[in-house]
């Protein structure tokens, strides 16, 4: 059968050819009622009102137990300034590693907030396991978007996610963060006393606006505090990670459908993320 083709010739179908999803056989994934519930609504609310919200219960501590089973082994380093955190590990291309903390990466109570903040098909952005061991300083306070230069206020163009998988406490280093920084503007800096700690159970994710002031807290306990990071930004913004270039396409395969359009497997139309003319899904066919 011959595939219909719609003309786009005046000025006039500009708009609409920019917007038109010209996919024929990998359509956009289609979002389903568990991102649209009333707890999502006022969760979002709440995000924008604030900058950030906290969300209890989403991991059982089994759940939390099986994902810090398989990332502490991956932990070998720590940090290669006080930014990074010199008492602090982390691992990077964390999702050529594992794939244990990819349902948090698409979890739909998260992917349902996104869904309001962006336009769709929004990628994700960096991954990172984090574990602030005792006698780590605070870090320096920062909003994570920053690397891209479009003077404040504005709207973000990125979101973070930090899962709690130990229990975050004011004194085992809790992310710290400045309510209501995110309508600021360039002018304006944070000081420390403004900023309150995340504190939240194993099993909890704090997700907070790439323009919201914020930072790792000091870690005064005797044991370390274990979490995973996932951000994400606006589909026509550059992802921090190199997604295509780490994960190799048997990684890719393995992946869900939601992972793989959030790493980069996708399109945002008319044609951004093409490869040779394609959608970059049909690489994976290769």
């Amino acid at each position: 059968m011959t595939r219909k083709t719609r003309e786009f010739s005046s000025a006039r179908d500009m708009k609409s050819y920019g917007e038109t999803d010209h996919a024929g056989t990998f359509r956009a994934l289609k979002i389903g009622p568990e991102r649209d519930t009333a707890e999502i609504r006022a969760d979002f609310d709440r995000l924008m009102h604030d900058g950030f919200v906290i969300i209890t219960g989403l991991l059982s501590r089994e759940e939390c137990a099986a994902i810090k089973a398989d990332g502490l082994p991956l932990l070998r380093q720590t940090g290669r300034n006080s930014f990074e955190g010199v008492q602090t590990q982390r691992v990077y291309n964390v999702l050529s590693k594992t794939r244990v903390i990819d349902s948090l990466a698409e979890h739909p109570r998260v992917l349902g907030l996104l869904d309001r903040v962006f336009l769709p098909n929004y990628l994700l952005s960096q991954s990172q396991m984090i574990n602030i061991q005792p006698g780590e300083a605070a870090q320096a306070l920062h909003f994570d978007d920053a690397f891209y230069r479009i003077p404040r206020p504005r709207p973000p163009l990125g979101v973070a996610t930090v899962w709690a998988i130990d229990d975050f406490t004011a004194e085992n280093g809790a992310t710290v963060i400045v309510p209501q920084s995110h309508t600021w503007g360039a002018d304006k800096l944070p000081n420390r006393n403004e900023a309150v700690p995340a504190i939240m159970p194993a099993g909890s994710v704090v997700v907070f606006l790439g323009t919201t002031w914020h930072g790792g807290g000091e870690n005064r306990s005797d044991t370390g505090r274990f979490a995973v990071t996932h951000q994400y930004c606006e589909v026509y913004m550059r992802q921090q990670e190199n997604y295509l270039l780490e994960l190799s396409k048997s990684t890719a395969r393995e992946m869900s459908p939601q992972m793989r359009s959030l790493v980069g497997y996708s399109i945002h139309p008319p044609f951004m993320g093409m490869v040779d003319g394609r959608h970059p899904l049909k690489t994976l066919e290769d």
